[in-house]
């Protein structure tokens, strides 16, 4: 589940979500019937444009968006999410975490995983280009005096759409639900507008008239199953967003609107060309009157713009997820929500990301061309998906072979169809994002191999930490005075910067710090719990007065729950001798200290885990008591 801050009036708040939702996670597949049934019956696929036709079409349209979208993704795949994130790095994690690290399954499953994703950012390199471009397109119908100004305009919406990226997602789906909302809205009127003068498109919804379509034309009705698939394209970077809203707002969403107006307006755009087949020219825009033609294209635009959107949320939520597991370097992550810990903006992700759409653009010029293109790998993306889901099913949720295997494997055959026909788009521009794809792979491969190499070098070299504190006492440095902080990320051993200082400058400090950052996956920490102090004596038996039970105590308040909590200020904690969770330390001498705020920002906290490596102890004087860690805990 999400992690959220549960607040009165969740009906309100859940309306509210969908609104944000609609104008975030549907814009990609909302924007669909621009160009999917244009391309469907595109002359190169040389299929007759009459009413049966016509009916197949439609109906292998309508059927796709029930089975991969309604029945895979809003309500089989959505119930896999990794403390509320979603996307493909998310159902990776579940996946591999039931199979030894060093078993063939499992490294068959991070690699099927890892390239995935990488199919996904290829994908999110095209839909943002694809999508603008369809929509200012539409300046062409009305006048050819803009058809020079297309590729400029696409290039400055793109660039204001990249730039309002640093707003956060909350902002941007305030901004873009209610135009999101206006888009369906249109998209429905159009659709029942061009229906009623010709209601016989209604038998499209007969499964029928899609597998005579999908048989009836020898070879090409196999290759023009790549042409259907853009009608679902957007439904991979639903899942990935689902970080961002939870799947509640989106399940939501997609049955009370966006399904419906879809299918109203490419049922009307089939009423339209039974009527009319020259309208194939651009077949979602001569659905409208002739005087709403230009506000729609004005709409269409907005739209598209969200479209990118649906693919840009998702390519952070990606790469955050890609950091965590150790697949791509350490990157600023900004998160925008106190609420949402999914909610997140990358600046630099944003930057290459911009680069890449706007050379595409550049390169391949029109939509058209664009579509020929576009579909390999979110297919891809897809069809892995669906082979990760089957191993969460069968050992994450714990359903029997035969229940998981049927689950999963009616969309494999059907994710495998598609993917099969989009495999004819290799030479017409298909290739685009299998490059990306495959540069994306060789970088997260090359990154989380070297990590590991590197922590089996550095654990070799690693030095215990009692170790060390033995051998500090028996062979002491030089002291000097001052605090020197050493961050760590593996407690109980010693830093490597800490031995290099000691190997090159034969000095210690009088006072040495161990500093862990911890990122809760809480909005925030309160003030005194956001720091936990170990204190870490001399070793026993070099001094009379030293406390038996370990080297000292770990002053820790458990955090429990989700959303803000409130605690005295400033303090850590009371004595474990008292009553409550904090008594799970019992056994060791706790010790009230007073911590400074800790400067966090952004909807994630942390906390610092600080053990504190003690100065020498002279022969005249015992141990003092700690005070503020600010001034130096020392015994």
């Amino acid at each position: 589940m999400m992690n959220e801050t549960v607040i009165p009036g969740r009906s309100s708040s859940t309306a509210a979500l969908t609104l944000l939702a609609l104008g975030v996670v549907y814009g990609d597949i909302g924007t669909s019937p621009l160009y999917a049934l244009r391309e469907t019956f595109h002359h190169r696929h040389g299929i007759p444009l009459d009413t049966e036709n016509i009916l197949g079409g439609l109906s292998a349209i309508f059927w796709s968006l029930m089975v991969i979208v309604s029945l895979k993704y809003v309500t089989l795949i959505m119930r896999a999410n990794n403390k509320g994130e979603g996307g493909i790095m998310a159902l990776l994690a579940l996946a591999s975490s039931e199979y030894p690290s060093s078993g063939r399954l499992r490294t068959l499953i991070l690699t099927l995983g890892v390239f995935g994703a990488a199919l996904f950012f290829g994908d999110a390199v095209l839909t943002p280009a694809i999508s603008v471009l369809s929509a200012v397109e539409g300046l062409d119908i009305g006048t050819l005096m803009f058809k020079p100004y297309i590729t400029p305009i696409t290039v400055g919406v793109l660039a204001a759409l990249f730039s309002f990226q640093r707003q956060g997602t909350a902002v941007v789906g305030a901004f873009f639900g209610p135009i999101c909302l206006a888009w369906f809205l249109a998209l429905a009127a159009a659709g029942v507008y061009n229906i009623v003068a010709n209601p016989v498109v209604l038998q499209a919804t007969n499964p029928v008239h899609a597998l005579r379509f999908v048989t009836a034309h020898g070879f090409m009705s196999f290759v023009v199953l790549g042409s259907i698939f853009l009608a679902v394209t957007g439904a991979e970077a639903l899942y990935a967003d689902m970080g961002h809203f939870g799947k509640r707002p989106i399940r939501i969403a997609w049955f009370a609107l966006v399904l419906p107006a879809l299918v109203l307006n490419y049922f009307g755009q089939g009423a339209l060309l039974i009527s009319d087949p020259s309208a194939i020219v651009n077949p979602f825009y001569h659905a409208f009157p002739d005087w709403a033609l230009y506000p729609m294209i004005g709409l269409a635009t907005a739209a598209t713009v969200i479209a990118s959107q649906a693919t840009i949320s998702g390519a952070y939520s990606l790469c955050r997820q890609a950091i965590q597991l150790g697949y791509l370097p350490r990157l600023d992550v900004l998160h925008t929500s106190a609420r949402h810990i999914g909610q997140v903006y990358l600046p630099g992700p944003n930057r290459i990301l911009f680069a890449a759409v706007i050379i595409t653009v550049l390169a391949f010029g029109s939509s058209s061309s664009l579509a020929a293109a576009y579909g390999l790998a979110v297919a891809g993306t897809m069809l892995i998906t669906t082979i990760l889901t089957f191993f969460v099913m069968r050992h994450g949720w714990g359903y029997s072979l035969l229940i998981a295997g049927i689950a999963t494997g009616v969309f494999v055959c059907v994710d495998a169809l598609f993917f099969s026909a989009t495999l004819f788009k290799i030479l017409d521009g298909g290739w685009y994002p299998l490059i990306v794809g495959a540069a994306m792979f060789t970088l997260m491969a090359t990154w989380r191999q070297g990590r590991v190499l590197l922590y089996r070098q550095l654990k070799q070299q690693s030095v215990a930490l009692d170790t060390f504190l033995e051998l500090l006492y028996c062979d002491p440095p030089v002291r000097v005075s001052g605090t020197a902080v050493f961050l760590t990320s593996a407690i109980g051993t010693v830093p490597h910067a800490l031995l290099h200082n000691l190997v090159h400058n034969k000095v210690l400090h009088e006072r040495v710090v161990f500093l862990t950052v911890v990122v809760e996956e809480v909005p925030s920490v309160p003030d005194a719990e956001r720091v936990e102090i170990l204190l870490l004596p001399q070793p026993r038996g070099h001094h009379p007065e030293h406390p038996p039970g370990g080297h000292g105590a770990l002053a820790r308040a458990p955090v429990r729950g989700h959303g803000p909590q409130r605690r005295q200020r400033g303090r850590v904690f009371q004595p474990a001798d008292q009553p409550g969770d904090r008594a799970r330390y019992a056994d060791r001498n706790l010790k009230r200290v007073q911590v400074p705020r800790s400067v966090c920002s952004g909807g994630c906290a942390r906390t610092e885990r600080v053990p504190i490596v003690p100065a020498r102890p002279t022969p005249s004087a015992p141990p003092s008591a700690p005070a503020s860690h600010t001034q130096g805990s020392r015994w």
